[in-house]
């Protein structure tokens, strides 16, 4: 019989053949499985044929949920939280529990496995050696406004999950917010119809976008600067500002061409030949 524990179980996040043998060992033992869909764990649950019951507990739920999972744990019941996909609480509900299981001195365990956020994270070819898990943005636009202003100036790489509908609006935000950084956009990660796709926003922006899935967006700190071509300088106007700068003897004539060189990007011998008397 298992201790009374509350186990945090990672469970697919596409492909069922990625669960570790403790995962699957675990759901068989534990006397209930608390999960965020039933549906989804049940098709799970069927398919390595394990039979344990299951009740649901989701963001709607989980305030009344949570005393009786307490309760069956200080019981003696061993209890498996499961999320829709992937890691328990990231981006998903069960923070409650695991905060009053630990206030009633009961075990927590992980029993670790997949994460969207960490699979998107060494495919995306971005660095992973600072990054900020910002979870989902606010469906409204004010909101997400402000959201993405206060994060714009974090360093390193922003992972963030976003709804299929919602994606396009969200990278033309990032690329307002952001500047026009380098992001990755992987979509239904481990699943048949797995993409990951690469370049800067406002490449992206104009391409197309499917609506259904699961996307994870990645974003750089790389930002892609547009260099505006400067009009180019005539020897009229070099002469005017010359004459300006030197004309009360405030600068010598050499410090002139100098300062004319640096301030239009020219040559100093550009100058000399048009302030030439």
């Amino acid at each position: 019989m298992m201790p009374a524990t509350l186990f945090l179980v990672a469970t697919p996040i596409g492909n069922l053949e990625d669960v570790t043998f403790r995962a699957l060992r675990t759901l068989r033992e534990v006397a209930v499985i608390a999960a965020e869909d039933t549906r989804r764990t049940g098709n799970l649950l069927r398919h390595y044929e394990i039979g344990t019951p299951i009740l649901s507990l989701h963001e709607h739920n989980e305030r009344d949920r949570t005393p009786a999972l307490i309760g069956r744990l200080q019981a003696g019941d061993a209890v498996a939280l499961v999320s829709d996909a992937g890691t328990p609480l990231i981006s998903d509900p069960g923070f409650l529990l695991v905060r009053e299981a630990i206030a009633a001195g009961i075990r927590v365990e992980a029993i670790p496995g997949p994460s969207a956020l960490t699979a998107a994270l060494a495919v995306s070819g971005l660095p992973v050696d600072e990054f900020t898990f910002l979870g989902f943005p606010p469906a409204r636009a004010g909101p997400r406004a402000a959201w993405l202003d206060s994060r714009a100036g974090r360093p390193g790489t922003l992972v963030l999950f976003e709804a299929p509908h919602r994606v396009h609006a969200t990278l033309t935000d990032i690329h307002a917010h952001f500047g026009n950084r380098f992001v990755v956009v992987a979509r239904e990660l481990t699943k048949v119809h797995e993409t990951i796709t690469r370049g800067w926003v406002s490449d992206l922006l104009t391409q197309t976008i499917e609506e259904r899935g699961e996307y994870v967006i990645l974003v750089s700190d790389r930002i892609k600067t547009t260099v505006t071509a400067q009009p180019e300088v005539t020897d009229e106007k070099l002469r005017v500002e010359f004459g300006s700068m030197t004309e009360s003897g405030a600068m010598s004539a050499r410090d002139a061409v100098a300062e004319l060189a640096h301030r239009h990007n020219i040559s100093r011998q550009r100058v000399y030949k048009a302030t030439r008397p």
